[in-house]
């Protein structure tokens, strides 16, 4: 099967640390403005979820979303969630962690599209 999201050891760490001191959390894929286009995480519940929103699977046991919209300029990618020294956006939970999340992504195989197709 294949994963429209996933992260790297680093973030799965981060995400580790995220659940144990705030509990469930969750991911949504920013489409821009304020914290450009970083994964903003958030206490499970924190964000509401429309029929707006892409579900792209989880990663470290948080749902991951992203916003329709930008899930059609994404679509043909896989998203590969690392994390990085710094500050991010105000608004996302590792923030006080001195690191930040951030995207990177990779064009899927043809074969991976037609997997993709094929489960739609």
């Amino acid at each position: 099967m294949v994963q429209r999201v996933t992260a790297t050891d680093a973030a799965l760490d981060l995400i580790k640390t995220l659940k144990e001191k705030h509990g469930p959390i969750m991911f949504h894929q920013s489409g821009g403005c304020c914290d450009g286009s970083s994964p903003m995480c958030y206490p499970e519940g924190d964000l509401m979820i429309g029929d707006q929103d892409v579900y792209l699977g989880e990663i470290g046991g948080a749902p991951f979303y992203i916003h329709r919209n930008q899930f059609e300029y994404w679509k043909h990618t896989q998203l590969i969630i690392d994390v990085v020294d710094g500050r991010g956006g105000m608004f996302s939970l590792e923030g006080v962690e001195g690191k930040r999340f951030l995207t990177r992504s990779r064009a899927f195989t043809d074969e991976e599209n037609k997997q993709l197709q094929s489960e739609t």
